[in-house]
């Protein structure tokens, strides 16, 4: 337990205040809008300033309400900030208001409240200990319907929660009755305030950032479920659209983002859901795509998939991606066994990603461990950068651009040479007679020759060369 009450808290030589402080309301704020919070800072202790920490966007007062001087810190936006910043910034706000915080304030926008804010949240309160809800009330800032995080969070919070109109010049009223039930939790609380766990530290620093990719949708599903330890999962609206997860695993928080199958897609909703899926992963990048496959021959829909991603992100995934074969069977199982040491399309694709994979059991999850470790050496390969991210992926496309126009510019070298050496109309129309069985139309043929001997690939290429040929040659 991450608490103390008064009479384990020893009064250092330098402080003004003794035992029968830990009645007095110590008041953290946490909430996306620095507007709102100064806002309610401002009803809590009737005060127009506050002194700021570190140039950051958090800071504390103090000032009279109900007999009881209440240290009201607004900390930072820590829906913005990375994982490994969030337990420094939390140290800093609790060193406002010592010995430690007994009221935590969340300030939520229903509308504006997604299962991801609230899981940071829930990251973020874990380093207070498993008591911290109970110190906990929620502060609606608008009277609009809510969601299931919100509801979830609600209900985590022992139900509390208060509405507060910032917009109502009366709002002293709503400060009142919030200030009646802190003074109720602190007296529930038996006077125990929240300290931050230091073992918490080095868990923030390892957080990953994994994509799932593939093209069984509820594999990948079962995936980030056996890997998070979640029996249920928020999912997209829509199958095809991208869908973020967190949790902690093995004293990591990592966050899974599952992308939707690409084969077969036009080539704009492709794009659009690649680059939200690394956009997800912001700041910091991918540290490994996971190819999520079942312990099976591999399908023409499986091998199209694969060169959708590698096509879309270049060949540059390569180098971040692993493969996990899931199974609902025994790992030994020879069956399974055979088809991974046999299978020809199964050991090319291993050859391809250096033999990096995992075969996992979805039931006993027993080798989360083993994946983490190959996901490690992964992000710590020193050949590359440390994660895939949006500016890589941009490269990878500014790439395919000029690799196009290559392609491109020798279509059109080869056209010319075509042209100057292009047979004779009485040549043609030879060729024609004698084929005239197989093709009815001396034009037709010659365009079947032509794609005989050349791919072209490009629409205005195509329609470019078919209107150079017919005016030469007619």
């Amino acid at each position: 337990m991450a608490t103390k009450t008064a009479e384990d808290f020893q009064k250092p030589e330098d402080s003004s205040y003794d035992i029968k402080d830990s009645r007095e309301l110590r008041i953290m704020l946490f909430g996306k809008s620095n507007d709102k919070k100064s806002a309610l800072e401002k009803l809590l202790v009737g005060k127009k300033e506050s002194k700021g920490f570190g140039g950051k966007q958090s800071g504390s007062a103090s000032g009279e309400r109900n007999r009881k001087p209440p240290t009201v810190v607004k900390t930072p936006n820590i829906f913005s900030l990375p994982v490994e910043a969030l337990f420094k910034e939390m140290k800093s706000c609790v060193s406002l208001c010592p010995p430690g915080p007994n009221v935590l304030l969340l300030l939520v926008k229903p509308s504006d409240f997604t299962e991801e804010n609230r899981q940071t949240l829930n990251l973020v309160l874990s380093l207070f200990g498993q008591d911290a809800f109970n110190h906990s009330i929620i502060i609606r800032t608008h009277n609009e319907e809510g969601n299931n995080s919100v509801d979830k969070l609600i209900e985590e919070s022992k139900q509390r929660q208060q509405f507060i109109n910032f917009d109502r010049k009366d709002s002293f009223s709503d400060s009142s009755e919030l200030m009646e039930e802190m003074n109720e939790i602190v007296s529930k609380n038996w006077g125990e305030y929240l300290m931050l766990k230091e073992e918490a530290k080095p868990n923030l620093k390892s957080s990953l950032n994994l994509v799932l990719c593939g093209r069984r949708g509820a594999e990948k599903t079962s995936a980030a479920k056996a890997i998070l330890g979640q029996t249920e999962l928020h999912s997209a609206s829509n199958s095809s659209e991208c869908v973020k997860h967190q949790g902690e695993v093995c004293g990591r928080w990592v966050s899974l983002v599952e992308l939707p199958a690409l084969y077969g897609k036009p080539q704009e909703a492709v794009m659009e859901e690649s680059f939200k899926c690394i956009s997800l992963c912001d700041p910091e990048g991918v540290h490994a795509f996971i190819l999520v496959l079942p312990v099976a021959p591999l399908t023409d829909e499986d091998k199209g998939e694969l060169e959708t991603i590698q096509d879309t992100f270049s060949s540059r995934v390569n180098d971040f991606t692993m493969i996990l074969f899931t199974v609902d069977s025994d790992l030994t199982d020879p069956a399974a066994e055979n088809i991974l040491n046999t299978d020809q399309d199964i050991q090319k694709l291993l050859q391809t990603f250096r033999q990096r994979h995992v075969v996992l059991n979805i039931k006993d999850k027993q080798q989360i461990t083993k994946m983490f470790e190959v996901v490690d050496k992964i992000s710590d390969a020193t050949n590359k950068p440390h994660c895939y991210t949006k500016t890589t992926f941009l490269h990878a496309q500014m790439d395919k651009v000029l690799q196009q126009d290559k392609s491109i510019q020798m279509q059109h070298d080869e056209l010319e040479k075509l042209k100057t050496n292009m047979m004779t109309c009485d040549e043609v129309e030879g060729k024609r007679l004698r084929l005239s069985q197989d093709c009815a139309d001396w034009e037709d043929w010659l365009w079947k020759e032509l794609y005989r001997k050349y791919d072209f690939r490009k629409r205005q290429v195509y329609s470019c060369i078919k209107s150079n040929i017919s005016h030469t040659i007619l």
